[in-house]
């Protein structure tokens, strides 16, 4: 009996190791990362700056899109609204962690969702935007980088006062739909003071704002420049506001480079795709382990500087070169 016994057994010890081995040698779940943008679909003449960053910092941590990471990339072609839908799909993909630069998508995100991480990687107060509890703990499922928008407003207005010294009343455009506008705009009336400008409100509503009739305004109001307060509503309509700007004679100082890439004159702002690119660091805290709400939100070390020379001789204003010199990009 012991001897007729030892094959079954031999047999079975076999089967045992082979399925171990078999399971060992499977491949884990792969990591599945929810990208949401508010621009268009990219093209090899439009390509996503922000999402291509992203997919460099991930390298620069041993990332392999479709090997040992997978990213599903939506954009909303400018249409906030699309972000519930394109947020829904994406978790019944059951992707990992969600990532965003866009405070209409996250604000969406962390609504449909208290579990699955969220990423931020330029939004612009979150606190005061009730999105965490605070940068040094946020709480929650969400984390990331903050991009600082409104507390460069006085560096914004002094540069723009270098590029054009005579200045001395500035329209300052709003998206009064936007909670906290009214905030904003304060905060440039503080660095305005001290600059002795005056400065013009230019309040519009989204999402169909009248551009035209607010810029208009500025003119006839004698502010010879503006400033447009960053919000996802006017971003859309970066190309119409940067012409009416030009045809309205207005030097144009903006809170995102995408506004001068348009057609705007300058803009000041923390360099988004250095936020894009540092943002793949949160997604490799977080897949290996860390909760969202124990990891700080990082301030943005890296500003820039983006000046639109195309623009500029169009309005017939020379930029003074110490401005230019110290220009991070400038389009010619």
């Amino acid at each position: 009996m012991k001897n007729a016994a030892r094959p079954a057994i031999l047999v079975a010890v076999v089967l045992l190791v082979v399925a171990v081995i078999s399971e060992a040698q499977q491949p884990g779940k792969i990591p599945r990362i929810g990208y949401l943008s508010r621009r268009g679909e990219p093209t090899p003449t439009n390509p996503d700056p922000n999402a291509n960053a992203f997919r460099r910092g991930l390298r620069d941590l041993g990332y392999v899109e479709g090997k040992n990471i997978l990213i599903d990339f939506r954009y909303a072609e400018g249409k906030t609204d699309r972000f519930p839908s394109m947020i829904a799909d994406l978790l019944q993909l059951k992707v990992d962690i969600l990532v965003s630069g866009t405070s209409q998508a996250i604000r969406v995100a962390k609504q449909a969702t208290q579990t699955i991480p969220i990423v931020m990687a330029i939004t612009g107060d979150p606190v005061a935007d009730g999105l965490i509890s605070s940068l040094a703990r946020p709480g929650g499922n969400l984390t990331g980088l903050t991009r600082l928008t409104q507390d460069l407003s006085g560096k914004r207005l002094e540069l723009l006062k270098e590029s054009v010294p005579k200045v001395s009343r500035v329209g300052v455009l709003v998206d009064g739909s936007v909670q906290g506008s009214d905030g904003s705009f304060k905060l440039y009336e503080a660095a305005a003071r001290a600059l002795k400008i005056q400065l013009q409100m230019l309040e519009v509503a989204g999402p169909n704002p009248d551009l035209d009739d607010a810029l208009q305004t500025a003119s006839v109001g004698r502010s010879t420049a503006l400033v447009a307060i960053y919000s996802a509503v006017l971003v859309r309509y970066a190309k119409q506001i940067a012409d009416l700007a030009i045809k309205n004679r207005l030097s144009s100082m903006f809170e995102g480079s995408e506004f001068v890439d348009a057609g705007g004159l300058l803009s000041y702002s923390a360099n988004d795709a250095e936020n894009f690119r540092r943002a793949a660091y949160y997604v490799d805290r977080i897949l290996k382990g860390a909760k969202p709400a124990d990891l700080p939100v990082e301030q943005p070390t890296k500003f820039e500087l983006v000046i639109n020379l195309k623009t500029a001789k169009q309005i017939s204003l020379t930029i003074p070169p110490n401005v230019l010199a110290r220009a991070d990009r400038v389009i010619k």
